[in-house]
């Protein structure tokens, strides 16, 4: 059993990290911008040249990374799920596509201990459909031009940002 005041310590760190400019600027440009429609638009996102490609595996990977700290017991299941709840929506936006994207890429676990995570929920797939629902209207916002650029539309500053803190 984990210590419970060592995993809030852990907890804390995460979200101390989550704060940083960098990486809040990506988790911003994932929820608002960043809307696939295919396994085609994630993978040319993920894999891709471009401003878009460092914020999303930087995005995934600290959620990733997070979500590993769970399955393997630094932090318990319940206390990252009560603490935490944007990689339920990372999730909710990308699952429509990992079959598609694990199969193309090679990479069968790619994201597998976020997806650990969430179905550690109580009545996941009712937290899924409540996250996808949030996913759905910031799509639409943004389709009706009412989402702002994280970037201010300094793309090269971005990308700039981005990989001087990866």
């Amino acid at each position: 059993m984990t210590d419970p005041s060592q995993a809030a310590t852990v907890l804390l760190k995460l979200y101390e990290l989550r704060t940083e400019p960098a990486l809040r600027q990506a988790r911003a440009w994932f929820a608002f911008e960043f809307h696939p429609t295919s396994a085609r638009d994630v993978l040319g996102t993920w894999l891709g040249p471009g401003h878009e490609s460092a914020p999303y595996r930087m995005v995934t990977s600290y959620w990733d990374m997070a979500a590993s700290l769970v399955t393997q017991g630094a932090i318990p299941a319940e206390m990252f799920n009560e603490a935490n709840t944007e990689h339920i929506a990372l999730f909710a936006k990308l699952r429509p596509f990992l079959a598609e994207v694990r199969s193309t890429t090679g990479y069968p676990d790619y994201l597998a201990n976020i997806e650990r995570v969430v179905e550690m929920l109580p009545a996941p797939e009712e937290r899924i459909e409540l996250f996808g629902r949030y996913v759905a209207r910031q799509r639409a916002l943004a389709a009706e031009g009412k989402q702002r650029p994280t970037y201010g539309g300094d793309a090269p500053a971005l990308e700039k940002t981005m990989t001087e803190n990866e």
